[in-house]
């Protein structure tokens, strides 16, 4: 067993117990502070809170079995809090909170600390600051106000003065679109942290949000958190709910960290996927439980318009010792991945009753940018997924998704257009009681999916599976306990591959260059 540090405010810690468990350690701990018994945990990344600013601490983490590890922490520094309730915040849910609490967070200086104390804020949207820490303290709950007539609108592209470039605030699915704003947004804003025990609920289902989703009704919903060309970003320890459309929505962002959050929708919720890092780089998702009413954790790099005109790629993203349940898919990329997305890790996660638990979704058109490489999935546990590996080239979401360019199998000529697959590796993974299919691997006859490694890769079918379509895709029939199909792939590299249960066969190829398969 051994205690890391991962992140310090001047107010609480977040460590890492890693003794070999994935999202749960292996036993429980007692976390000692100074000698004394603080808390117990059974979370592999656990946060540490009532710490005092500029301060040493000597963290102890004792598990049952006689193991011991210490870990001194030093916390920051903190020059004042500014408690939102001597702004005028009055917390009990009825009156509209928002001014006095944008009044504290304009009002901060750097190293300062915005407190919301224990009570309910209703507010619309709340706009961060650079150089700003927001605590949300235990039984602290920020309401969102339900009626859209009360919030303001981000326009999607404001044209410059000179008429040369463009100013683009709103999004939506990956175009320039307008939206309403978050409860929490952030334009522009560096060197934030927004931290706590309380919660953020977006109280959805209680308006009419989720009513008609995908229509345009003033503008398009808004994120519980937007964060739009932002740096050194960190969000911990929160409870995120109810959102209106996706969850947690960085956009053009880097450095971005976040920890330790618990994310929840109701699972018939339209588009509440958890994060949707969308051209970003250097972001650390990591000790998250999502679940939802889609995609847990979304990569993405705009629609056709964002992509080829900004070139800015989704990469360097870490995703580990998460608990990802109940979506759509535990993590996606794409679809709206038309500048590409780049050098992914995921490792030491469950993925637990998703649809898919890799999904790549793309699909001629995307474009020449739109390059998928250097994906690496890790030592991770799927139950209860219905299928487990998806790599879908003939996405057929999209008002043109169902055209004879988009889903042809035929093989089209390779322009600018055209995307692209290079390298996807799977390794040290099991999947039990699945449904549908182990695998789906379908490429482009013309731009076919490079290489494709699997290396002890153990998939088991439940006993009364579900039938389904493996894959959002034309010309597909249902199926339950189907093997591995792969078409249109260069190199397929199988060692220790187990698929057990199957009705069908193991192996369903199809145009597939190298085949390497090793028991």
């Amino acid at each position: 067993m051994e205690v890391k540090l991962l992140f310090a405010t001047a107010r609480s810690a977040v460590i890492e117990i890693a003794d070999g468990g994935i999202y749960h350690t292996k036993e429980t701990y007692d976390i000692k502070v100074n000698g004394l018994i603080h808390i117990q945990t059974n979370r592999v990344i656990t946060s540490i809170w009532g710490l005092q600013p500029d301060s040493t601490y000597q963290i102890e983490v004792q598990g049952g079995s006689s193991c011991k590890e210490t870990l001194e922490i030093s916390t920051k520094r903190e020059f004042v809090t500014l408690d939102v309730k001597k702004f005028g915040a009055k917390g009990n849910g009825k009156e509209d909170d928002t001014l006095p609490i944008q009044a504290a967070i304009m009002a901060c200086p750097k190293d300062g600390r915005v407190l919301i104390p224990k009570g309910r804020y209703r507010i619309t949207s709340l706009f961060l600051k650079s150089d700003l820490r927001l605590e949300l303290a235990k039984d602290a709950t920020i309401i969102a106000e339900t009626d859209r007539n009360c919030y303001p609108i981000y326009p999607g592209l404001i044209e410059s003065y000179d008429e040369t470039r463009e100013y683009n605030l709103g999004t939506w699915e990956g175009n320039p679109l307008p939206m309403y704003t978050a409860i929490l947004t952030g334009i522009n804003v560096k060197n934030v942290v927004i931290y706590g025990e309380g919660t953020i609920d977006g109280r959805a289902g209680e308006g009419d949000w989720w009513k008609y989703p995908k229509g345009m009704r003033g503008a398009f919903r808004p994120r519980l958190i937007f964060l739009n060309n932002c740096h050194n970003i960190a969000i911990h320890g929160m409870g995120l709910m109810n959102s209106p459309s996706w969850t947690l929505h960085p956009y053009f962002s880097n450095d971005l960290t976040f920890l330790d959050l618990t994310i929840q929708n109701p699972p018939d919720s339209p588009n509440t996927d958890g994060i949707n890092p969308e051209s970003c780089k250097n972001v650390i998702i990591a000790g998250i439980k999502f679940s939802l009413g889609d995609d847990c954790i979304a990569l993405k790099s705009g629609k056709i318009y964002m992509g080829r005109k900004y070139k800015e790629p989704s990469e360097n993203i870490v995703i580990r010792q998460c608990y990802m349940e109940a979506g759509h898919g535990a993590v996606t990329i794409g679809s709206e991945m038309a500048a590409g997305v780049h050098h992914i890790e995921v490792r030491d996660c469950v993925f637990k009753a998703t649809d898919r638990g890799l999904r790549i979704k793309t699909r001629r058109g995307r474009g020449e940018d739109a390059v998928i490489g250097g994906i690496v999935f890790d030592n991770i546990y799927m139950k209860n997924v219905k299928t487990p590996f998806v790599v879908n080239c003939f996405y057929y979401c999209d008002p043109d998704g169902k055209t004879t360019y988009v889903q042809s199998k035929e093989k089209y000529p390779v322009d600018d257009r055209t995307p692209r697959i290079k390298d996807l590796t799977f390794t040290n993974i099991i999947c039990e009681d699945c449904h549908v299919a182990a695998a789906y691997f379908y490429g482009l006859p013309e731009q076919k999916i490079e290489r494709i490694i699997m290396e002890n890769v153990t998939v088991t079918f439940a006993k009364e599976a579900e039938t389904d379509v493996p894959a959002m895709t034309c010309d597909i029939e249902p199926c339950s306990k189907q093997g591995l199909f792969a078409a249109n792939i260069q190199n397929l590299s199988l060692k220790n591959v187990l698929i057990q249960g199957q009705i069908g066969e193991a192996l369903i190829l199809g145009d597939i260059d190298k085949v390497v398969n090793v028991k």
